[in-house]
């Protein structure tokens, strides 16, 4: 067999077969990883992304419950009133709701053309934060 360099006669696969297999030194101390804000941002956007996906299974049980009867109706919507943990799942669900659908009109714009820089992306990220924590805690004056 071959050594991989030879397989293709092409320079660049080459190189790359060597850097791949190149004894570099790999961090995997997560606490001195410094990612952009763009990073955290889309981080977060999958967050909360999953959080709606579990979410859902609140939502509909609450929704499948106030359909079952007047009385059933009245408990949900009690809970939801009065409950502060109902309130909390409420409000999480809410802000996450928020976050993700300024984050995903974020990258509609981007995918558009628009602020795909490096300081766009920054620029980007910033504006979805603060957006977002505005909706936030319009959310938790609704909610509380």
């Amino acid at each position: 067999m071959q050594p991989p360099e030879t397989i293709s006669p092409k320079k660049g696969h080459r190189e790359c077969v060597r850097a791949v297999n190149s004894k570099r030194p790999v961090n995997l101390d997560l606490a001195t990883i410094k990612l952009p804000l763009p990073a955290y941002t889309s981080i977060l956007h999958r967050i909360t992304g999953v959080i709606l996906f579990v979410g859902l299974a609140f939502m509909f049980w609450a929704f499948d419950a106030s359909l079952e009867s007047e009385e059933s109706f009245n408990a949900v919507k009690e809970t939801l009133q009065e409950g502060a943990f109902a309130k909390f799942v409420l409000w999480g669900l809410l802000s996450a709701l928020a976050y993700h659908v300024v984050a995903g009109i974020k990258h509609l714009i981007m995918d558009v053309g628009i602020g795909e820089t490096l300081e766009g992306g920054r620029l980007g990220a910033k504006l979805t934060l603060v957006i977002s924590v505005i909706l936030i805690v319009l959310a938790g004056v609704w909610v509380w």
